[in-house]
């Protein structure tokens, strides 16, 4: 048996998915299973352990009648028992019914009648849930399992050099993330960084650090003389930074969910996205903050703080 899973969206997206995958590698234990994804969101299945083969395909640029042409035979070549689409595309629909494939599975649209099976999208709920809820088209009823990883053994053995490198401290570390396009003020992270380190000396305080970060990062690397920097340059090596910390205060985003899925300790700071989109209801590690005016900015830092001392 094969299966192809059509996920669009980036890193947090595929890793929410993950759930539904699991589930059906259990219900179909010897099945090739293959997702079609963004280019960008390939690097994710580096840490997915159910998945057999990552097309790639870019749900948001605008195709050509050969790009479509050149997807169905893609599939047709692959010759797929069942379709799990995630996405609400009718070209998508219509490209899944042209290759005959039995079960093709999606969410309630105008065009569903395309799809074998579909279901109502309820987007209010845990998001892994939602994506979960379409295999109960293929009597998978199981409750959605919590997002899992398998982090490459290289991967661990850099994240355990990385930490000697830094000298971090015996007694553990925190670990910091100012989300995409760090909207989060970089004086109220200099002003969590410090007292963190007046209050617990003994910790010591990393900051993830991309690419692209360095006139965000710059500012806090003058005013927090104590502070180190890290770049983990795959999902891999991201988790088990995460993985080893105390503690992880991030904003919603790839950090947040690697943390749900090793257990790490987290408080997250939301801004106009409702947190039970993004958590599941039976995780109890990590504490949410809300902003009061969809803003991040409008989050102080003594409430992070507070949070941070007293949970």
């Amino acid at each position: 048996m094969r299966i192809l899973s059509l996920v669009p969206g980036g890193i947090n997206e595929q890793l929410l998915f993950f759930p539904t995958l699991e589930s059906l590698k259990i219900k179909y234990p010897n099945a090739l299973i293959d997702v079609l994804v963004e280019p960008s969101a390939k690097s994710a299945y580096r840490i997915c352990p159910y998945i057999n083969e990552i097309l790639v395909f870019d749900y948001q640029d605008r195709h050509t009648s050969a790009d479509y042409l050149n997807l169905i035979g893609v599939i047709r070549d692959k010759g797929y028992d069942i379709a799990i689409t995630a996405e609400k595309n009718w070209i998508l629909e219509l490209l899944l019914w042209s290759n005959s494939i039995p079960w093709r599975i999606g969410y309630k649209t105008q065009t569903s009648w395309l799809l074998s099976h579909s279901i109502i999208q309820d987007k209010e709920q845990y998001a892994a849930k939602t994506y979960h809820d379409l295999l109960l088209n293929l009597n998978i009823q199981s409750p959605c399992p919590s997002i899992k990883i398998a982090v490459p053994r290289d991967d661990i053995s850099w994240a355990e050099k990385e930490l000697q490198r830094l000298e971090v401290a015996e007694n553990g570390y925190i670990v910091i993330h100012g989300g995409i396009n760090n909207v989060y003020p970089t004086s109220s992270w200099i002003d969590i960084i410090n007292t963190i380190y007046e209050k617990e000396p003994s910790l010591s305080v990393i900051l993830l650090q991309g690419s692209i970060d360095e006139a965000w990062t710059k500012p806090i690397l003058n005013n927090c003389k104590h502070l180190k920097t890290i770049n983990p340059n795959n999902l891999g090596k991201l988790s088990a930074i995460i993985a080893g910390a105390n503690l992880l205060v991030c904003t919603d985003s790839v950090p947040l969910q690697l943390s749900i899925a090793v257990g790490t300790y987290t408080i997250a700071l939301f801004a106009d996205t409702n947190p039970n989109q993004k958590i599941p209801t039976n995780h109890n590690r990590c504490i949410t903050i809300e902003s009061p005016s969809n803003k991040l900015a409008d989050i102080h830092s003594s409430v992070i703080l507070e949070k941070i001392w007293h949970g």
